[in-house]
């Protein structure tokens, strides 16, 4: 991957005079754990208790949205009406009991490596996530020590809308304190491409599951990876801006 040719086109596009990187906005699962194969198990089975059928490959195509949306969007174009706030809770509690009952928590090969390669480096991190868990900072102290608090994470507890909006990206520049030529964000779902680029900062997608390259290009990725280890083997260059 030719990271020049695809900054040139991200100035060109944005009209920024330059780019330098001193934040990277992480999405989580997906990009730090490599969970979405349940999460993907977990909505299709929860949808299938209420009679509506979401394959695995609509789970990764939506990734990103907030439980309450994601019923939403499916309730809307199969049933032709919104979920009650009782069916949305009743099917995410399902969700997440479905997926606290499958689910291994394995991080992502190279994802600790690329994060202390950052921290070393100087450069500010942020989580930005539609996850709601309540477990979340205990699992990232545990699986990435000293990297992620409360005060560098964007979780569905802060958003009004979510992604695919830019909101959640543009409240990690704040928390970042930087402008959007001066972040990356990382992602591997469609709609959180969207996010990162509708907040006009240059986005890595990394395409860690069933989903087809060009479903993250057509969302407007400026580079789509095949792998966290990919991202590391061109982390040097970003560094180096």
């Amino acid at each position: 991957m030719d990271f020049q040719n695809a900054i040139d086109s991200y100035l060109e596009k944005t009209g920024f005079p330059s780019f330098s990187p001193k934040a990277f906005l992480f999405d989580m699962d997906g990009v730090l754990y490599d969970s979405m194969p349940f999460h993907a198990k977990a909505w299709k089975e929860a949808f299938a208790h209420v009679g509506v059928a979401f394959s695995e490959y609509d789970v990764y195509l939506n990734e990103g949205r907030t439980g309450k949306t994601t019923v939403n969007e499916a309730f809307t174009a199969q049933l032709h009406r919104e979920a009650t706030d009782d069916e949305i809770q009743r099917i995410y509690a399902d969700k997440a009991e479905i997926f606290m009952s499958i689910s291994r928590t394995n991080p992502m090969p190279f994802a600790k490596e690329v994060l202390e390669t950052l921290k070393k480096s100087g450069k500010k991190i942020v989580l930005v996530t539609g996850s709601g868990q309540k477990s979340l900072i205990s699992k990232l102290n545990e699986t990435y020590p000293g990297i992620f608090s409360p005060e560098n994470m964007v979780t569905s507890f802060d958003v009004k809308y979510g992604k695919p909006h830019p909101e959640p990206y543009l409240m990690a520049l704040q928390k970042a304190g930087v402008q959007p030529n001066e972040a990356v964000v990382v992602e591997n779902a469609p709609l959180g491409v969207q996010a990162g680029v509708g907040a006009n900062i240059f986005t890595i997608a990394l395409n860690t599951g069933i989903l087809r390259d060009e479903d993250l290009s057509s969302a407007g990725a400026n580079v789509v990876l095949p792998s966290m280890e990919e991202l590391y083997s061109n982390l040097s260059h970003l560094l180096e801006l």
